[in-house]
């Protein structure tokens, strides 16, 4: 990720997907706490980001949309409670991401059945690749 802006608005991004069920859970904020820190945004403005509301700027290469997607899925699954809406939004999510639906269905599938909801990156990879051929 280039710049500190494309990094603010990823967290803003996943900062309004936890949120989507009408409440943040203690897990959803640590998992985005640990985004943050990747992506070297110090908790002073990881916090201020709950505040803020920009303007998305679009993921360009298909790589990074999915990491994102994964990010998103990861957050969903960390509170332990998969809610309807957060379902719906994901989804929703991804088609906006231009990520092929058939490909992000699999990918939560399989998330659901990890007993951890990780999923090995190459497996990710592969699905959608698949859907290229």
């Amino acid at each position: 990720m280039n710049t500190y802006e494309k990094k603010r608005s990823l967290l803003l991004e996943m900062i309004a997907f936890s949120t989507v069920d009408g409440q943040l859970h203690k897990r959803e904020y640590d998992f985005l706490f640990i985004v943050a820190n990747e992506l070297n945004i110090e908790k002073g403005g990881f916090n201020d980001l709950f505040h803020q509301e920009l303007p998305q700027l679009p993921i360009k290469s298909e790589f990074q949309r999915i990491q994102q997607f994964y990010r998103l899925a990861l957050l969903m699954h960390s509170d332990g409670i998969l809610h309807k809406k957060e379902a719906a939004a994901i989804q929703q999510i991804a088609i906006d991401m231009g990520l092929n639906p058939t490909a992000t269905k699999r990918i939560l599938k399989l998330m659901k059945e990890a007993p951890n909801a990780i999923i090995d990156p190459e497996v990710l990879l592969n699905v959608f690749q698949e859907q290229h051929n």
